[in-house]
């Protein structure tokens, strides 16, 4: 029996970084009581050590991925600038709790909780999709935690309707695979049935990095009902009226239309100092498909 809904592993408070350990914990109670600020949920995260002088680059994964899709790039870069590189798994994502508060509002918090923990402030946030939405509001309500700003195919304007991520959370949460089944007969039987709802192998394929066996049960390590109570609020970004002044790149995939040029004005009026940059030849998942463009449009825009 395919389960979605479990208790998940993150690093204890408190210690190093480099060397995280790992305990169960339960799943994170409810964020936002009566309309207090959402409870922050204590992260999963890999620091990689760099110079503590320099601004840390932080990496933030879209919706579905997970801290490991940045690995080669966090290496990489950390080696060529010398930097701090974080990357995080975002709530009910990866190794990180499961909350039924999925809000931009809960995931801005849990970095404001995190990062000064860490003595990572001010940082240079880079969010891809998702995490760049909540990397664009955290920067406007908490501008002196960040340094620098990169908005990895993605705007502060509602996705394009024709996203099929709703179709996505309903296939995965219909799968039904019995306890039995090998972790490779499961992944194959599972990408079967999602065949039918998701033509893309390779879409398919990253979704199914997050199913995983625990315990002898096979289980999706996102937390598929939260995702799909706050899927609308994730494709929308909400609405602000401050500024963020600092140096802000939107780097977008020359063949994606998540980000289109009528998004430009609103991009502007809250990022004033916003750069465009196109990369040819990629998609949505630019550091995916162009990664040496994609580390050399950070490091010239580090510069």
């Amino acid at each position: 029996m395919l389960r979605w809904a479990s208790a998940w592993r993150h690093p204890h408070r408190g210690l190093g970084p480099s060397s995280p350990s790992f305990s169960r914990v339960p799943v994170a109670p409810s964020s936002s009581q009566g309309g207090t600020e959402p409870r922050p949920v204590p992260l999963s995260y890999r620091l990689l050590d760099g110079e503590a002088t320099r601004p840390p680059l932080v990496f933030l994964h879209g919706l579905f991925g997970c801290k490991t899709n940045f690995n080669s790039i966090a290496k990489a870069l950390a080696q060529q600038t010398g930097r701090r590189v974080l990357t995080v798994d975002a709530r009910n994502h990866g190794d990180s709790p499961h909350s039924p508060d999925m809000s931009y509002e809960a995931m801005s918090q849990d970095l404001q909780d995190l990062l000064p923990q860490l003595g990572l402030v001010p940082c240079v946030l880079i969010g891809h999709s998702m995490g760049g939405r909540t990397a664009m509001l955290l920067a406007l309500q908490r501008p002196e935690l960040v340094e620098r700003l990169i908005a990895v195919d993605i705007s502060p304007v509602e996705s394009p309707s024709s996203l099929n991520f709703p179709n996505y959370v309903a296939a995965m949460r219909a799968v039904d695979i019995p306890d039995a089944a090998s972790l490779s007969s499961a992944r194959k039987l599972v990408d079967e049935k999602l065949s039918c709802v998701i033509q893309s192998i390779s879409m398919r394929q990253f979704l199914l990095t997050n199913l995983v066996e625990v315990d002898g049960h096979f289980m999706w390590r996102m937390n598929l009902d939260a995702l799909a109570q706050h899927l609308d609020k994730i494709l929308n970004f909400p609405p602000r009226r401050e500024t963020y002044s600092g140096p802000s790149l939107f780097l977008l995939g020359g063949n994606s239309q998540f980000v289109l040029p009528s998004h430009h004005p609103e991009i502007r009026r809250l990022f004033p100092r916003a750069q465009m940059q196109t990369v040819p030849n990629a998609s949505h998942w630019v550091h995916s498909d162009r990664p040496q463009d994609f580390m050399a449009a950070v490091r010239d825009f580090l510069a």
